[in-house]
């Protein structure tokens, strides 16, 4: 034990005043090394200090101080639960007159669907007349815009060829759209070589 000092682990231990296997080469150690026993005499010397500072309690308000500065993740059912919980009033019967009115909307809403459910046929006629009528707005809004941007005429040979006219006005307005770009680009770069 002689070749090497005291870990400190090693010095806590005689510190600590252990008993047990291996501490009775330690202090044997302590009395052949002068390094090693100033070393335990000052760590004695500062756990002495420490155990004559005064013992300080913080005060019963210091968690709630630091706890209001920590941000707390609230689920958001314990939130909606909390929320709920805030508007329901404190009584018991307020409560159950709540609850029952609760309950009877509830039902009432339950009711109504129920109702509309059943009435299949006012349904299939109410959403049929509003089907017809956005169709209608769609088309005449559709037949404007191609009205407007390939006239009468080109209108009028759309509506005779059908799909394939629309598909065909469609690809030459995609490639009038290709060409305005690439003709803008080219004169872009021309005017940019031209600066330099």
């Amino acid at each position: 034990m002689n070749h090497r000092h005291l870990l400190p682990d090693e010095i806590d231990l005689l510190l600590d005043d252990e008993v047990g296997f291996g501490v009775s080469p330690l202090k044997a150690h302590i009395r052949d090394c002068a390094e090693c026993r100033a070393q335990v005499e000052q760590a004695r010397f500062v756990v002495d200090v420490l155990e004559d500072v005064p013992h300080f309690a913080p005060s019963h308000t210091f968690a709630d101080r630091v706890m209001s500065q920590v941000p707390v993740f609230v689920p958001w059912h314990v939130e909606a639960r909390e929320t709920a919980l805030k508007w329901l009033p404190q009584s018991r019967t307020a409560r159950v007159a709540v609850g029952a009115m609760a309950a009877s909307v509830a039902s009432l809403f339950t009711i109504a669907i129920l109702w509309i459910a059943t009435q299949t046929d006012v349904l299939q006629l109410a959403t049929g007349v509003a089907g017809d009528r956005a169709k209608g707005v769609v088309f005449e809004a559709g037949r404007d815009v191609l009205t407007t941007v390939f006239g009468d005429q080109m209108f009028a040979i759309i509506q005779q060829t059908g799909t394939l006219g629309i598909a065909a006005a469609l690809l030459g307005l995609a490639a009038a759209a290709g060409g305005s770009i690439a003709g803008l680009r080219a004169l872009a770069v021309a005017s940019s070589r031209r600066r330099a």
